[in-house]
């Protein structure tokens, strides 16, 4: 038997240590948590990314008593900025997070239906999205969702 090592390589940073473009994304995401609807978990997400043409589009979640009809705050985004501008590719991805206690001290990562998005869009744009999640005690900068989703399933993998 052979032991395959998967290495992923993620940065952590201060707010302040990103480009100002970043920080506002950032920023924003911190400030669509504000939108979100969580009656149920009180677990307040919101998501900001960038396209390629610069536009910066947000997203929070929403829940619903039958769980399974609410929607994460990235897939909001990338969804709406898909309907929108689907000739742009997405390459920037902030999220942040909050409960009741206030924003989330360590990073929170997007779940595996959100990773799966975030792994088409790469896919089909041809381009890394960068994720920044956002924590008070700092951020994880990561180069690519293949990063946080090793081995991955896209179209290719079909054929």
């Amino acid at each position: 038997m052979k032991e395959i090592n998967l290495d992923a390589k993620i940065q952590f940073c201060q707010l302040e240590e990103l480009t100002e473009d970043d920080q506002r994304l950032v920023n924003k995401a911190i400030e669509a948590t504000r939108n979100s609807y969580a009656p149920y978990s009180k677990f307040y997400v919101g998501a900001c990314l960038r396209t390629a043409d610069g536009l910066e589009i947000i997203g929070a979640n929403q829940e619903n008593a039958a769980f399974p009809s609410g929607l994460c705050a990235e897939r909001s985004a990338i969804f709406a900025a898909q309907s929108q501008h689907p000739e742009s590719a997405i390459v920037a991805l902030a999220i942040a997070a909050r409960n009741e206690e206030g924003l989330m001290a360590t990073p929170v990562s997007p779940c595996g239906a959100c990773r799966q998005v975030i792994l088409e869009m790469e896919d089909r744009y041809q381009r890394d999205v960068k994720i920044l999640l956002y924590g008070t005690e700092g951020i994880y900068v990561i180069p690519n969702v293949k990063t946080l989703l090793p081995l991955h399933f896209v179209d290719s993998c079909m054929k």
